[in-house]
């Protein structure tokens, strides 16, 4: 059985051949001639294996940026040094970015000022998967925290997660109101696990880990069908903002 070629094996032979041609182009015409025509043969086949061989599709990552810094003003996000997006706002979060996967650069910058960054960082991200990059805590301290999405969800149900993202609020217990805990202890800068459920709208509460004592309350909250949703807990437990969360589909 033969060996299966690769268009780089072929590059190689053809590579091989040009550098015997090109040995022998004075010393000896007719070596010239018979290795340059086999450089020529496996151009042609590197050509051919490139128009008939399916090539793997190099998908884009997708990026999308979230701003909890409390205290923070509106941002600028520069991505490999060009201004990607414009005067976010806190609790608000970007559209989603197509980005070549790969390292890249993040430069954070109070809105209209590029003297001063209040951030920069750099990052991977992967072929095909998509991403939540949160600029957190303080404005003199800020950081970036990286959590994978998961936006496939199957047919005709929801799919939800919580991100503590408040930086005074200690771990609590995320419950349905007046009945049991969903997810126990999520801690400052914690993603929980992706939960499925049946569409629906549902009365949820942030509490205290191991209490009944209410945080937050969270009334009517509404899961579509075919949807994926992170819901982020932001602002501030003691000072202003006030502690509050938002909800994002994936």
């Amino acid at each position: 059985m033969s060996e299966k070629r690769t268009h780089s094996d072929y590059l190689q032979k053809a590579a091989m051949y040009e550098m015997l041609a090109q040995f022998y182009k004075y010393s000896s015409p007719n070596l010239h001639m018979q290795y340059y025509l086999k450089h020529i043969k496996y151009m042609n086949k590197a050509l051919y294996f490139m128009r008939t061989t399916p090539q793997p599709v190099q998908l884009e990552a997708q990026v999308r940026f979230l701003h909890t810094s409390p205290d923070s003003p509106n941002i600028d996000v520069y991505i490999d040094g060009k201004r990607t997006i414009k005067d976010l706002p806190f609790k608000n979060v970007s559209a989603v970015l197509p980005l070549t996967a790969g390292k890249h650069h993040i430069d954070i910058y109070p809105t209209g000022n590029m003297v001063d960054s209040v951030l920069n960082k750099k990052i991977t991200v992967e072929s095909g998967k998509s991403y939540t990059l949160a600029a957190i805590d303080s404005v003199k301290k800020m950081r970036l925290l990286v959590f994978e999405n998961q936006p496939r969800v199957p047919v005709n149900e929801s799919k939800l997660r919580f991100i503590h993202l408040s930086p005074d609020t200690p771990p609590f217990d995320i419950a349905v109101k007046d009945r049991d805990v969903v997810f126990p202890k999520v801690s400052y800068k914690q993603a929980t696990e992706y939960l499925g459920l049946t569409p629906m709208t549902v009365n949820l509460e942030a509490r205290e880990a191991d209490s009944k004592a209410v945080l937050l309350a969270m009334p009517r909250v509404q899961f579509l069908p075919n949807e994926s949703y992170t819901i982020v807990f932001l602002g501030m437990t003691s000072n202003e903002p006030e502690l509050q969360f938002i909800q994002i589909r994936d």
